[in-house]
């Protein structure tokens, strides 16, 4: 059933899914709007989104041309539909109310992007940051209408299926285990029942509809495991309604710009306009493209980042993608291994089509699937496809600082010439003693004096190449389904699942 699931959800990119899931919740709360379960009129929801997006869509047509910025349509529509479902739809076409807060949240969202930034990466989700100004500087706030009991077997789906699409259950449960015992403990001081303390909490109020949506942007969020648990404490903590500091009283938007200024002084970020500097065939169809940043960019061997590519008429996945960076932070220049197929994505023919003059954007650097800081650590990288581009980044690293450490690679491939940075690995092996064990799938390609290995990596092949196994900590990095396998037979072998780890980010499939 997961692997189901998983299959469906690969199928389209985080932002992509993202941007349907909030269709979907307007849809149905049009139909809820038509038998009068919720209290609007559907035509009012109707006019009120679309006032919304218009306003949002001119808002930032204007700034990106005041700016000369790269703008990416869907997160347009995405902060949008957000801003739609927490603005009350209007009443009547007398309702000044709606209109003063609709345009004015609708206009700061898409300008704080470019006010509000720094190194030319926005710090506050958009629609909060939108709709926590507008409370304090007009005194109109949302009232956040998708947090009905309604609306809550449709959010819980889709949110759950948002937040293992990217990945961040961490960031999610921290966020709650901290924001109910703060409202559990404040409800107990007051003397509220807390039956109907947590019930109201979880049934009458947007906490899930924050949680999977607001709170997991990843743009605002840090880039590590433990910064975002941290990030997701502090932003419970704050989402607690007796928060306050006088009379100002914290409000769940509130809370979550406070977080994002949190999270940007623990992990600053910094957006990169770049050309295309070269680019190399490393394999079968499989190409390097090599961008000169316009700043210093300090990452780890083994990090990915979000890249914007805009071009005409993108498919359904969109012109966003997250690629590892297979260069190392010894080497000036950023690299991304890209596999290209016959019937690959409008984003991936773009950018085999790229020139010197084309642009591409660089941003929201993240990642735990890195070396670890202990030297001594005993290592095993298996990789399958361009699923072994960290591994080019942390082996390459380790060349260049002539720095040993006892890593065994396995690296599958189909066929001989789909392999790449065969150089690297080499060099590796040669001045480090880093071992890589080359297998090939496809037997009929199996060239005559061929010295790795042929079949599938399985148990039996990593116990017979490394021994001491058990003492050895794995990295996995490739396919979906491969790493998931791979997971599946560590385990059978006895490897702890605290001794695993595997190179997810959003959007990888």
């Amino acid at each position: 059933m997961l692997k189901w699931i998983d299959d469906l959800l690969n199928r389209f990119t985080m932002y992509r899914l993202l941007l349907y899931f909030l269709l979907g919740l307007l849809g149905v709360a049009f139909v809820f709007c038509f038998f009068h379960i919720l209290p609007f009129s559907p035509y009012a929801l109707l006019f009120s989104t679309f006032f919304i997006t218009t306003v949002c869509w001119i808002t930032n047509e204007i700034c990106a041309k005041l700016w000369k910025a790269p703008t990416n349509i869907e997160s347009v529509y995405i902060t949008a539909l957000m801003l739609a479902l927490l603005i009350a739809p209007i009443a009547a076409s007398t309702d000044t109310t709606f209109f003063a807060l609709a345009t004015w949240a609708s206009i700061w969202s898409m300008a704080s992007k470019y006010i509000f930034a720094i190194g030319k990466k926005h710090l506050f989700n958009p629609a909060a940051f939108a709709i926590a100004l507008t409370s304090i500087a007009i005194n109109q706030s949302a009232n956040w209408w998708v947090g009905t009991a309604w609306m809550l077997p449709f959010v819980l789906v889709g949110g759950l299926l948002l937040v293992r699409k990217i990945r961040r259950f961490d960031l999610v449960v921290s966020f709650f285990a901290v924001a109910m015992v703060s409202i559990v403990v404040s409800g107990i001081i007051r003397g509220v029942p807390l039956f109907r303390l947590v019930s109201t909490t979880l049934v009458e109020t947007p906490i899930f509809f924050f949680a999977f949506v607001m709170l997991t942007e990843p743009l605002t969020t840090p880039p590590t495991k433990t910064l975002r648990l941290i990030y997701g404490a502090v932003v419970g903590l704050l989402f607690a309604p007796w928060v306050h500091v006088g009379s100002f009283y914290s409000t769940p938007e509130i809370a979550l710009v406070l977080g994002n200024i949190f999270s940007y002084l623990v992990s600053p970020k910094a957006k990169f306009v770049m050309n295309l500097k070269e680019q190399i065939t490393v394999a079968d169809h499989t190409s390097d493209f090599l961008f000169e940043p316009s700043q210093e960019l300090k990452y780890r061997p083994g990090q990915y980042m979000e890249w914007t590519l805009e071009h005409e008429r993108p498919d359904r996945r969109g012109n966003r993608r997250y690629f590892t960076l297979a260069s190392s932070p010894t080497e000036k220049d950023l690299r991304i291994g890209v596999k290209f197929y016959p019937d690959g994505s409008s984003f991936k023919h773009a950018l085999s089509g790229m020139v010197s003059t084309d642009v591409i954007v660089g941003a929201q650097l993240a990642g735990d699937f890195v070396l670890p800081i202990n030297v001594t650590k005993k290592l095993v990288f298996i990789a399958g496809g361009i699923g072994v581009t960290p591994f080019r980044s942390m082996i390459k690293y380790l060349v260049d600082r002539h720095e040993p450490r006892d890593i065994v690679l396995f690296y599958s491939n189909k066929t001989p010439a789909d392999i790449a940075y065969r150089d690297v690995f080499d060099a590796a092996k040669d001045e480090l003693g880093i071992k890589t064990i080359y297998a090939l799938t496809d037997k009929a390609t199996v060239p005559a004096g061929w010295t790795g290995k042929v079949g599938y990596v399985d148990a039996k092949m990593i116990a017979e190449e490394v021994p001491d196994f058990a003492d050895r900590e794995f990295f996995i990095s490739g396919p979906h389904g491969m790493v998931t396998a791979f997971q599946k037979t560590l385990k059978g072998m006895g490897v702890p699942a605290s001794r695993i780890k595997t190179d997810f980010f959003p959007g990888f499939a």
